[in-house]
């Protein structure tokens, strides 16, 4: 609560600024911020729960396991809200057929999968799209190194994702699509798409 309030009014001016005022370094710092606002926000607010549950004899099982030291955007799923992740997998994934049916359904069902956890987030178009941005990763990542069997270093698989989410979180804290795109492409100095 301490860390993820007092980042978030920065958050707010950053990502309300007009096009003109918004510069390369101040979307970079926007992003940044956000990135770690909503991981202090909810890894904060599933630790105060589970603290609290303890107090109480409930034993709720760890929600966020550093997950912005992932390498590898499956390995960031597996270690970011985590109970959701799990829910998702076996109410969603597994009874769609999981990666039991062939490599082609298992691509449409991780892209079905992450469809439906962006609009579990809501209705508006850049949770749908931020949903299907990580089934686009994960289906991209399991070609990478499962056909190809691509391999990467680790440090460098880290800066990679960190990266990736970065961005997805742009996506998802955006107020439209347009928005989205203009503030990455801000990011990236790619001028003004």
């Amino acid at each position: 609560v301490l860390i993820a309030d007092n980042i978030a009014p920065t958050v707010d001016k950053i990502f309300a600024l007009e096009q003109s005022a918004l510069t390369p370094l101040v979307a970079w710092l926007g992003a940044f911020a956000y990135t770690f606002q909503i991981y202090f926000d909810f890894a904060g607010y599933s630790a105060m729960a589970i603290g609290l549950a303890l107090m109480f004899g409930f034993h709720f099982p760890e929600n966020f396991n550093r997950p912005y030291l992932a390498s590898s955007i499956t390995e960031f799923w597996k270690r970011w809200h985590m109970s959701l992740s799990r829910w998702f997998k076996d109410y969603v994934y597994i009874p769609l057929g999981g990666n039991q049916k062939g490599v082609f359904r298992t691509y449409i069902n991780l892209l079905i999968v992450f469809l439906i956890t962006g609009l579990w987030h809501g209705a508006a178009l850049t949770f749908v799209v931020w949903g299907l941005y990580y089934g686009v990763l994960l289906v991209f990542e399991k070609i990478l190194t499962g056909k190809i069997n691509f391999k990467i270093n680790r440090t460098v698989g880290i800066m990679i994702t960190f990266l990736l989410v970065l961005v997805g979180w742009v996506i998802f804290r955006a107020e439209s699509i347009e928005h989205a795109i203009f503030f990455i492409s801000t990011m990236f100095s790619l001028g003004h798409i």
